[in-house]
């Protein structure tokens, strides 16, 4: 098999912020911002949903891999231009075009696979959740930073609750505490962590491609229609959190988003400095 860092047949050589490639079956979407650590800024985000539209087209694509340069998968909403005064237009990482991104990755018709070598915080980890499995290296973090900049993770909960372990989910989302990959798949945010082990006579990112080989093969191995079919057996209670909280929690998010404190918290992250309630 090509490794998944080969440019395959129809790779961009372009300044796009996502990157599309196709190989065996696979087609790759590889973020590819990491000047703001792939935040979900409005050119981004507009990206993924041209690539996730194009890979569900791909007669030859059995499934698609979401994956990222640099040290950070995904570091969610892009605070820069969440804290602009005014926005020169909506940001499609806010609330409402955030669930509308995060639905298109549950609801299209081929699995969709993450695989993370590097961090995920915030926003980024409700595209995670989406995803339907995800492969996770030694190198890869995970937090919930939202209640230290006055948020909570109200919009990507949808794709995430149905899935993750309540009580740690109670834990990480009120302490923002960062936890490893192990922690990940042992609380379900993850499918599989590769061990540091594995990695420690290895290149880790070769050990997370030789994690993903034997998934790939087999998603290979599956029909369109029969893909198509399994996935919305395992997405069904993901879909009817969707169709229940959608607006609720997109309204609540909005709330936090544009209160006064959590500008705060925003600009305080921006500037690198504890927020004024910080102990």
């Amino acid at each position: 098999m090509t490794s998944l860092n080969d440019a395959g047949s129809d790779a961009r050589s372009d300044d796009r912020l996502v990157r599309r490639s196709y190989d065996d079956g696979i087609a790759t979407l590889t973020l590819d911002s990491p000047h703001n650590r792939n935040a979900l800024s409005r050119r981004l985000v507009r990206e993924l949903y041209e690539e996730l539209a194009a890979a569900a087209e791909h007669d030859a694509a059995r499934a698609v891999v979401l994956t990222h340069t640099g040290n950070t998968f995904c570091a969610g909403a892009d605070l820069s231009e969440a804290t602009s005064e005014p926005p020169a237009e909506p940001s499609p990482a806010e609330p409402e075009g955030l669930a509308r991104l995060l639905r298109t990755v549950v609801e299209l018709p081929k699995p969709v696979v993450a695989r993370v070598t590097g961090h995920v915080r915030a926003g980024g980890l409700g595209l995670l959740g989406a995803c339907d499995i995800a492969v996770a290296g030694p190198g890869a973090s995970f937090a919930f930073t939202e209640a230290r900049l006055g948020l909570a993770p109200a919009v990507i909960s949808m794709p995430l609750l149905p899935r993750l372990d309540a009580r740690a989910a109670a834990r990480y989302y009120l302490t923002g505490e960062r936890f490893d990959a192990a922690e990940a798949a042992r609380i379900g945010l993850v499918t599989l962590a590769v061990e540091p082990s594995r990695a420690a006579d290895a290149d880790p990112v070769r050990a997370v491609d030789a994690a993903l080989a034997p998934v790939l093969d087999g998603l290979r191995r599956g029909s369109p229609q029969g893909l198509a079919a399994s996935k919305r057996l395992v997405t069904a209670e993901v879909l009817r959190a969707f169709d229940r909280d959608t607006q609720a929690l997109a309204e609540e998010s909005a709330r936090l988003f544009g209160s006064p404190e959590a500008r705060e918290g925003m600009t305080a992250f921006l500037e690198r400095r504890d927020p004024a309630w910080a102990s």
